[in-house]
């Protein structure tokens, strides 16, 4: 037999059993689906943390309490040992090469006159901060300068001017953060979201002063910009330095942009695997339920299988035709649930992130052709196998 009629006959016999082969199928659709969907939300995270990281800049460092490369690093990061002195330290040190803003992070409630913007990020840090995290910009006044910094002034981010003023104009208003009465200074240009957080509905404040208001002895970071990329090595590996001078390894990180790039990319990369695992799972039920479905259709062909004996069919042509109606079930469940795993991983970036590659697509397409070969093969060798006499004989 040729190939156009071993396809026919298959086409017919799926055909034959439109709801039997359409729920086989569907296994195999529901592990396509996952493998693409789960994937591409891996990538899409992976992407949109790197951009964010980005967003900062490329000659960034991050000073963060505790390792973050050992579990008992990442607990001690919870003491916060960072103090003023030691951002006081590395500014001296880098008056020339680097910009340094420690910073130190609460949760406040602000408000304005009977108006009142719950549990906001502030922020309190120095008057390098602008030039230092690259993706906050003053739009509207200015940020605060050294001369201020024992001021109660304010910036305010995009989300807090619409909350607070309707996007009215907010400078010189006074608002309260906690019972402290601020003047606005200036308002930021949109960020957005990082990470979930909505980085235009912070306030920015001088770091003395937010010490003063909510008692804060210890810095949650510092960052530090080089004033080139090339330096970045350089300030790195000072910064450590200067640091061990009255810390441990274990109670302070020193990052760059890279390097969180890197650290990043091997959790997402690991955790795309994971997902991808989970997913095949599922499709390897799917493969289970098309081995399945193919040795009962055996069985219930065995008549047919044997008069196609007798009248010449060779074991060859009843093997192909069972393993390719095999594989045409799980091919046609792997295209149906790339298309349906592409259309929710874009109705998934809408809302979350999510972000379908190119091999994520041929990784699944190849494990639905694969499952159809490996899980269609026992039952065509089988019916293959069936001795025309006791195929005819069989009741």
């Amino acid at each position: 037999m040729n190939a156009e009629e071993l396809f026919t006959l298959s086409l017919k016999a799926i055909w034959g059993n439109k709801m039997r082969s359409f729920l086989t199928t569907l296994g195999i659709i529901i592990g396509v689906f996952s493998i693409i969907v789960l994937i591409s939300i891996g990538t899409g995270l992976q992407s949109y943390i790197n951009k964010q990281i980005a967003a900062f800049g490329p000659n960034l460092i991050d000073v963060m309490p505790g390792n973050m490369n050992s579990i008992a690093g990442m607990a001690g990061s919870m003491t916060e040992k960072l103090t003023m002195q030691d951002a006081k330290n590395l500014k001296r040190k880098f008056i020339n090469t680097a910009k340094v803003a420690p910073t130190i992070q609460q949760v406040a409630n602000v408000r304005y006159k009977n108006t009142e913007d719950k549990n906001v990020f502030i922020i309190g840090t120095t008057a390098e901060y602008p030039l230092v995290a690259q993706n906050t910009k003053v739009k509207i006044g200015s940020f605060f300068t050294r001369g201020q910094e024992i001021s109660k002034v304010v910036v305010i981010g995009p989300t807090v001017l619409k909350k607070l003023f309707n996007d009215k104009p907010a400078l010189g208003k006074k608002i309260f953060i906690g019972n402290s009465t601020y003047s606005v200074i200036g308002v930021t240009d949109k960020i957005g979201s990082t990470f979930g957080i909505d980085m235009d509905n912070m306030v920015y404040i001088p770091i003395e002063v937010i010490r003063q208001q909510f008692g804060s002895t210890t810095i949650r970071e510092i960052i530090i910009a080089a004033n080139s990329k090339e330096l970045v090595p350089i300030v790195r590996k000072q910064t450590k330095e200067i640091l061990l001078k009255r810390l441990s390894e274990d109670e302070f990180s020193v990052e760059t942009s890279e390097s969180i790039s890197s650290t990043v990319g091997n959790i997402t990369g690991m955790l795309s695997v994971a997902l991808g695992g989970i997913a095949a799972i599922s499709l390897l039920v799917g493969g289970i339920g098309v081995a399945n479905i193919m040795l009962v259709s055996v069985t219930e062909r065995t008549k047919e299988i044997g008069i196609r004996k007798a009248l010449g069919a060779k074991r060859r042509d009843i093997l192909l035709q069972f393993l390719i109606e095999a594989v045409m079930i799980s091919v046609t469940g792997g295209v149906v649930g790339i298309i349906l795993g592409m259309v929710a991983s874009i109705a998934i970036a809408i809302v979350l992130v999510s972000s379908v590659t190119l091999w994520s697509v041929l990784l699944a397409f190849c494990f639905s052709v694969a499952i159809g070969i490996i899980f269609g093969m026992a039952p065509a060798i089988r019916a293959s196998k069936l001795s025309p006499i006791d195929a005819l004989r069989y009741e």
